[in-house]
């Protein structure tokens, strides 16, 4: 039975501030045609161009994906990218009033329950997949990243191990059987940073839109009682301590293994950026964006 694509039913906004800029932002999915895929449209610039959400596109990885064309550039698009993914929805066209997309909970709860809350509108073209034929793979030694895409005709999962030599994090794994487990499973799950990347970011006035709500903090150095006062100011909170699993009590693990679920999560918004849907096994050992990305252009070129 042939599968058919699908939009979402009506257009709806989501607004929030950019984790690096603090910029507030509003976003606007709007239903697209047939084959149309992934697209953003920079309504704040002249002429509102266009960038395509597409791997040859990407023009840096260092704290999250940003692509950039037509004179135009986006970034932090990976989290937007998975609930579309994990949504199922095949072409919209998203608007947005500025550089970044908004952070909200460091996570794509947010983007899922809005686009659920306009439904799906299946189309009259069918989906295409790519089945995965046979093992890709993709290493970086130094940064013992290590990635394969494996056949599996029934579905697209995906399995995803962390390790970072932190006595807090330890070895992480986390799966998904089905993309239709991330809603419930994957969608949740935010963002980590820690504390030593955080307050370096602090020190180079680089998370301007961070409250440490939309992050969990991984304390993986000793922390004094000045320290923590001034995080709590750097934050406008009147207090911040450090709980007992090593992590700030800003917020509480939806999930025991939530940064390997979100990690996850990123890279099925990174593989967004392939632009064909596939049905395959995802296995990846320590990956980050740049490896994503890299991974994502080596699938792209097996396609063609």
């Amino acid at each position: 039975m042939n599968i058919r694509q699908r939009t979402i039913k009506s257009e709806i906004s989501v607004s929030g501030v950019g984790l690096h800029t603090g910029a507030k932002v509003t976003l606007t999915f709007k239903p697209a045609p047939e084959n149309h895929g992934y697209k953003f449209k920079r309504i704040d610039l002249p002429g509102q161009p266009v960038i395509d959400a597409d791997v040859d596109n990407v023009t840096d990885t260092s704290r999250s994906t940003t692509l950039s064309q037509n004179g135009a550039s986006i970034s932090t698009t990976e989290h937007v990218l998975a609930s579309l993914v994990g949504c199922e929805v095949d072409n919209v066209m998203i608007e947005i009033d500025g550089i970044e997309i908004p952070i909200l909970d460091g996570s794509s709860i947010e983007f899922v329950k809005a686009l659920e809350s306009v439904g799906f509108k299946e189309q009259d073209a069918d989906r295409e997949y790519y089945y995965i034929p046979h093992n890709i793979q993709y290493s970086e030694e130094d940064r013992k990243v290590e990635m394969v895409a494996m056949p599996h005709q029934d579905d697209y999962r995906f399995t995803c191990m962390v390790d970072y030599n932190s006595q807090v994090l330890g070895s992480q794994h986390a799966t998904i059987s089905s993309i239709g487990d991330f809603n419930d499973e994957i969608a949740s799950c935010r963002t980590f940073v820690f504390l030593h990347e955080l307050e370096m970011l602090l020190k180079h006035n680089l998370i301007k839109g961070g409250d440490i709500n939309n992050a969990i903090v991984i304390v993986d150095h000793e922390i004094n009682e000045n320290e923590l006062k001034e995080l709590a100011k750097a934050f406008n909170r009147e207090e911040i301590k450090v709980a007992r699993e090593g992590i700030l009590n800003n917020i509480e693990l939806r999930f025991q293994n939530e940064p390997a679920r979100h990690k996850l999560l990123d890279m099925i918004g990174d593989l967004a950026l392939i632009g064909t849907p596939l049905k395959g096994h995802i296995m990846a050992a320590r990956p980050g964006h740049a490896a994503n990305v890299a991974f994502a252009k080596k699938i792209k070129a097996a396609i063609k």
